[in-house]
């Protein structure tokens, strides 16, 4: 959250907002927390998006198809959009299998960047 601004994603979403306070972070619905919910600047999109470390198992696209089936039914207005991205450091064959059905949810991985700094 601390990075939002700097992502790509920051170009198009913001963090969902319920009567002007930021509550898109572990946003709670009836099957678990959401690890963030953002909504398109021009408020045609919801995008439900999960975290994961390391690789990601198949599973993970279960659980994004629950908490967008929660945002469609319990939060999205009539015209909203729902979407799926799933963040991870890797993927294996079986999400991969498992992705292509799901045409609502993209898959992303992240690097991280190790710097050292002598004192």
């Amino acid at each position: 959250m601390s990075n939002w601004g700097q992502l790509d994603l920051a170009k198009k979403y913001q963090i969902y907002e319920e009567d002007g306070e930021m509550v898109g972070q572990q946003y709670e619905t009836d099957t678990g927390p959401i690890d963030i919910l953002a909504v398109s600047k021009d408020g045609k999109e919801l995008l439900v998006i999960e975290l994961k470390k390391g690789r990601a198992s198949d599973s993970v696209v279960g659980q994004t198809l629950r908490y967008m089936g929660y945002i469609k039914d319990q939060v999205a207005e009539k015209d909203q959009v729902v979407k799926g991205l799933i963040i991870a450091f890797d993927d294996d064959l079986r999400i991969q299998r498992a992705l292509f059905m799901a045409q609502n949810i993209e898959f992303c991985t992240y690097k991280v960047n190790f710097f050292l700094s002598k004192k």
